[in-house]
């Protein structure tokens, strides 16, 4: 349970911000589909720690078994698609729906090419799964968006090591857009309860170390408050 602010920490009070979180999943039949280890933990503690710090908060979440925070808003999707769908009846054609944009969903890359309408029985042959990619949400969104508003926010998961994961991250600032981008390592973020991340920005990288995901949230959201303040 997240406890209430103080008053003076209502920082966010007036603020629209858009939070993803959780995993995407593909179905490849009714009965199976391709999907990645996300618990959906971090977006829901920092949808949890926005409309705590006073913002008209929506959280659009993957398929998680998750309770929705006190004041927050949720949609549900389950494909990279339909979150695209979500984001864009939330933020607007003008991207004028929200004043900040928290992409913490691991967004499933790729997607079959073919969804069947029945389950795919099992032979003794060999099963070639065609794959095309999904549409990069947030680089959508940042190739869109004219001027500082809305603040962009995304998250580089990774598996390299610690400098490596940092690059990604500068590099994924730049070509998508965005104002930060939260690195950190898959086996330090999935399933967990706390996270190791670096806060990578124009201005520089901020190791923070391992951190409860509430306690990080609001690390992230104070660079928000930041930001939609300047």
């Amino acid at each position: 349970m997240v406890s209430p602010p103080s008053a003076d920490r209502l920082d966010l009070a007036g603020l629209r911000v858009v939070v993803t979180a959780g995993p995407t999943v593909e179905d490849i039949d009714p009965v199976r589909f391709l999907g990645n280890r996300s618990t959906g933990k971090m977006g829901f503690a920092l949808a949890a720690r926005a409309a705590a710090r006073g913002a008209t908060t929506t959280l659009i979440a993957g398929p998680v078994s998750l309770p929705t925070p006190p004041g927050v808003q949720r949609v549900d999707v389950r494909s990279a698609l339909s979150m695209q769908a979500a984001l864009r009846d939330a933020l607007g054609a003008d991207l004028a729906g929200a004043d900040a944009l928290v992409m913490s969903a691991a967004v499933s890359d790729y997607r079959p090419a073919e969804a069947h309408a029945h389950k795919r029985k099992r032979t003794a042959e060999r099963l070639l799964l065609e794959l095309v990619p999904n549409p990069d949400l947030l680089a959508e969104i940042g190739a869109r968006r004219r001027g500082a508003a809305p603040v962009l926010v995304g998250f580089a998961v990774e598996t390299d090591t610690d400098d490596r994961v940092v690059a990604y991250a500068r590099d994924k600032l730049v070509k998508k857009r965005v104002d930060l981008v939260v690195a950190n390592h898959a086996g330090d973020a999935f399933g967990r309860d706390d996270n190791r991340a670096t806060l990578v920005d124009h201005a520089g990288a901020e190791a923070l170390g391992f951190l409860p995901k509430p306690e990080l949230a609001d690390r992230i959201l104070d660079r928000v408050a930041r930001l939609c303040h300047r």
